[in-house]
């Protein structure tokens, strides 16, 4: 019996609201399983392409062998491709990933046995007995406050874990994290870069003023796949790639492929660093999965030469080399000069920036001896000795 072109319409709209439905539903399933790269993508497609089909037949448009072909060769392109994805990943899993962990910042802990954190030969001028500054800061600056606690304050058990119970005076809470403590008022003194436009407003907003003290000069570095057979880039190339115009090693004397250039977190020191690098050229957005919330993160993803021998990734020198050093990295060259203490010193590596003891307003009576020591010469011996260069 033929139908009528209403109730052809009608079922057609019906067919597709409950492909429409059930093709959404599978799409947020799929992007909440972790196919949100491909599996979330073909599901819209196959559900566009079982509508259309939905829609001829109920026209029959087509005669129903032909109807039947091309649902046929629809299903087969659909699962061919489903198929290819699965065997192209089992092959990338098949290889060997190399992967870094967390730091563990307990080495690094002020009057710990067997402690990394550097130490005086010597007794220091300067001693805090009571009203000890509550100290914060980024992760790669935690070895140095770590040192300065263990120079001044009284022997005890200091926590740099803002979770665990116990002695709170010397914490580690990342950059972003410890600029929102300092302007709120639960620390008195941050160790990190230079403060990001949007930390600076946050302190303007809560009525504070970020005074920024220099501790020290560090070099930022940007690093590949040891197997990636480029060397250096020039400062130029650098802001080409992170503004989204420099797409392929090819084009600074690599392979022919594409780079995958990651990024931090907004609000980290070192994303801060990039885009003072950036000046006024525009950032690009780089993808989710592109963007590392942890600086090991960033360092074990572009070491990982199951998936990512095209990376590049930026962090600090010391971070980089000593707290959470990989055999599967290479540090690049930026405009013929690497990275180092000398070239740091020297003024020669272009990406050198100093980063500071930042405080807001704090009434603690000790902050100002303190800082004054941190810029004395036994501070600044205990910066040269953690690794990093003194200002002074």
């Amino acid at each position: 019996m033929k139908r009528s072109l209403g109730s052809k319409l009608l079922y057609s709209i019906l067919a597709l609201a409950i492909i429409t439905i059930t093709g959404f539903i599978a799409y947020v399933i799929a992007t909440f399983t972790g196919g949100m790269l491909f599996y979330a993508p073909l599901i819209l497609a196959a559900a566009a392409g079982l509508a259309v089909f939905t829609v001829i037949t109920i026209f029959e448009l087509f005669s129903r062998r032909l109807r039947l072909i091309l649902l046929a060769a629809f299903a087969g392109i659909c699962l061919l491709s489903a198929a290819g994805h699965e065997i192209r990943q089992a092959y990338i899993n098949s290889l060997t990933e190399v992967s870094e962990p967390e730091v563990n910042l307990l080495q690094y802990a002020p009057f710990e046995v067997n402690t990394k954190a550097a130490a005086l030969d010597h007794k220091p001028a300067y001693q805090i007995t009571e009203q000890m500054p509550r100290l914060d800061g980024a992760t790669a600056l935690y070895p140095l406050y770590s040192a300065f606690v263990q120079a001044v304050y009284p022997p005890d058990t200091y926590n740099y874990n803002i979770h665990e119970t116990g002695n709170d005076l010397a914490l580690c809470t990342t950059t972003s994290e410890a600029y929102k403590r300092l302007i709120k008022g639960d620390a008195d003194i941050i160790f990190a870069a230079a403060p990001s436009l949007a930390q600076t407003k946050q302190a303007k907003l809560a009525g504070q003023e970020l005074k920024l003290t220099p501790v020290g000069r560090e070099a930022f570095v940007f690093f590949v796949n040891q197997h990636n057979p480029v060397n250096g880039l020039t400062a130029e190339q650098v802001k080409d790639i992170y503004g989204g115009t420099l797409t392929s090693w090819k084009q600074v004397g690599g392979k022919h492929t594409s780079i995958r250039a990651f990024q931090r977190d907004e609000g980290s020191g070192s994303q801060t660093m990039l885009q003072k690098i950036m000046g006024d050229r525009k950032l690009m957005n780089p993808p989710k999965e592109n963007v590392a919330d942890v600086m090991s993160g960033i360092i074990s993803l572009t070491a990982s030469y199951r998936n990512y021998n095209n990376a590049l990734g930026f962090s600090f020198l010391f971070y980089a080399s000593q707290m959470n050093s990989s055999d599967e990295i290479k540090l690049l060259e930026i405009d013929g000069v690497a990275p180092s203490k000398e070239s740091i010193r020297s003024g020669d590596y272009p990406f050198t920036s100093e980063f500071y003891a930042v405080t807001a307003g704090s009434t603690n009576p000790n902050i100002a001896a303190f800082l004054e020591w941190i810029q004395s010469a036994e501070g600044q011996e205990l910066v040269e000795k953690t690794g990093y260069t003194p200002v002074k």
